[in-house]
Formats: structure tokens, sequence, C-alpha cells
């Protein structure tokens, strides 16, 4: 795939109209190599509405219409997660590359099955885990490679926010895949996984199962090897300080609101100030994952090194050994 023809840009195509598609179609705007081809929905009148709010050449009624428009080079599965698996599926049978929001599947048998079936047919394939991509993040992997915290240690981070009692919303109906470990939890889960670059050895885990059958906060300590260490919250019914602090025995770096803040501190030992990095993006944050997506696409790749489909599946896996201590699966299942 040579992106559009004579180009450095990719023609993106969404599945899907609701919140986060709303978010990444703005964000397309600051995304250098994408542009807005299509956009396919359920109805035809929210497919129209929806391009003509974010400026999409074509709508869709259908999402099979979509995937059957010809000049679309990859497409962005925002839909809930409990459909991810099969929309995934059928963007790469249709011969699209896909980035799909995160969490990429339910769990890692879904998702085995949509690597499986990527890398069969040599499509591009990644999980929307924008969070890697932010400057902040990008700064604080720079700080640590530098050695500037020396050996990382610890990883603490957490997730939270409270919602309102509504028991048949999304994330508290469990046949919705509802819950803060694959909503919430799977920010500061990957994010252990980018700072260790690996899994762990050793998982703990406590969770609170509410009233509807799901996990509305959850507690997480894993440790690595070498005596490395990581922990990890997530609520939907707490608000959490958001925050992430990666721990050196040099020092230590603070990335308040690690999601999307625009800052990252850098404590040295010894120094009575921290040097701070400021974001000045003017974007939301989803372009930076939208350019690197469309780059692997213009360069032949099919994975993304700075988030791999087999680094992915473990994520996912470790989710489902978490989720087993707790005794929660999900109906399907």
């Amino acid at each position: 795939m040579t992106g559009v023809a004579g180009t450095d840009k990719v023609k993106w195509g969404i599945m899907g109209t609701g919140w986060i598609a709303s978010q990444f179609a703005k964000d397309l705007n600051h995304a250098g190599n994408a542009v807005k081809a299509a956009v396919g929905s359920r109805t035809q009148e929210s497919a129209d509405s929806f391009a003509a709010e974010y400026g999409f050449e074509r709508s869709y009624g259908t999402y099979q219409e979509m995937l059957q428009d010809p000049e679309l080079d990859i497409i962005y599965v925002a839909t809930p997660h409990p459909f991810h698996k099969e929309n995934v599926l059928a963007c790469l049978e249709a011969g699209k590359a896909v980035l799909c929001e995160k969490p990429f599947t339910m769990n890692g048998r879904q998702l085995e099955q949509l690597v499986e079936t990527a890398r069969e047919n040599k499509l591009f394939l990644m999980e929307g885990m924008w969070t890697r991509f932010l400057p902040p993040i990008v700064q604080a992997k720079q700080w640590i490679a530098e050695g500037r915290i020396g050996d990382v240690r610890l990883v603490k981070a957490d997730f939270g926010f409270r919602i309102g009692w509504e028991p048949e919303g999304r994330l508290l109906n469990p046949e919705l895949g509802g819950g803060a470990l694959l909503d919430a939890g799977v920010y500061p889960i990957s994010f252990a996984s980018m700072i260790f670059g690996e899994q762990p050895q050793h998982v703990w885990s406590t969770a609170n199962i509410g009233e509807t059958g799901v996990d509305e906060q959850f507690s997480v300590l894993l440790s690595y090897s070498e005596g490395r260490s990581a922990s990890l919250h997530g609520a939907i019914r707490l608000n959490l300080s958001n925050e992430a602090v990666i721990y050196g025995t040099e020092g230590y770096i603070r990335l308040p609101f690690f999601l999307a803040g625009k800052e990252a501190y850098l404590h040295v030992n010894g120094q009575d100030e921290p040097e701070k990095f400021t974001d000045e993006r003017t974007s939301i944050g989803y372009a930076f994952e939208a350019e690197e997506a469309g780059r692997c696409i213009l360069e032949g790749k099919t994975e993304s090194p700075t988030i791999p489909l087999d680094e992915s599946l473990e994520i996912m896996k470790l989710m489902d050994t978490i989720r087993a201590q707790w005794g929660l699966r999900y109906k399907f299942e």
C-alpha cells in the first residue's frame, strides 16, 4: 500500500460516529500525512451528519459499504469495545489496514485471531494507545534512555473517575464490557509495559465488583525481573490522581494526568528544582498516533515499533490474568 497516489498521505475511514470518533476526527486536521476520506455508521443520517461536521469526503450508512470503498488506506475502529473483534476482522477481510481504539478486544483469545489474520494478509494493525505518542511521555522515555534517573525500579500509575449511577450505561453494563479494567486500567497497565519493556513475573490484584457485576475499582501489584515493580490502580466510581511516577535510583519523573497532560517533571537526586518539559501542542493528541499509523503504512510496515502487536497481545493476556483472579468473566466467555 502506497497511500494517496503520488503523495505522502493516506486516506482514512472512521468506523463509528460516537464521542471517541469525533475526538479522533477533529485531530486528523493536525496529522500531516492524513486525508479525511470517509465515515461509516449504522445509519446514513448519522454518517452524513458526522461527515458534514468534521469534513469527510464521503459517508456510508453501513460499515460494509465503507469497507467496499477502494480508495481507503486505513480504518480507525471507534466502535464500543465489545464489537472490536468483529469490526476489525471485517476491515482486515476487506483488505484494509486498521487502527483500533483501546482496548483492542475483550480478551487475549479474540486478539490472537486478529493478529493472526493481519499477519496472514500482511496488513497493518495497531492498537490505538495514544498515550505512547504524546510528547511528555516521549520525553520521559528519552530521559530514562539518557540515564537521567538511573535504573528504573518502581512505576506508580492510576486512572480513575467517578461516573454517576447509571446501571444501564455502558460503563456499568457487563454485557457491554463495562468496568474499570478495560476502560481505565488498560492505560496504567500499558504504561508499565512500556517503561519496563517486558511483562511481569508475578501478579497480585484485588477489585471491588459492584452491584451490576462489573469491576468498579481495582488495584494491581506487578513484579518484574531484578526486583522491579509497578503499583497500578483504576476506577470508574472513584476519582484518582490520574498521574504516573517513574522512580529510579538517581531520581524520578512525574507525569501529571499522564493520559493527556502537557507536562513532565524530571527530579534528579541532589537538585533543588525539577526540570520541566512543556508540550506546546495545539491538537488533542490523537494526531500523533494517526501520523504514526500513516507513516508505517507509507513505509510498508505492518506493525508499529512503538506498540507492536506482540506487546498488545501480552497486555491483553495480562488483563485476562487479572480478571481471573477476581473470578470475573464476560458472558460470551
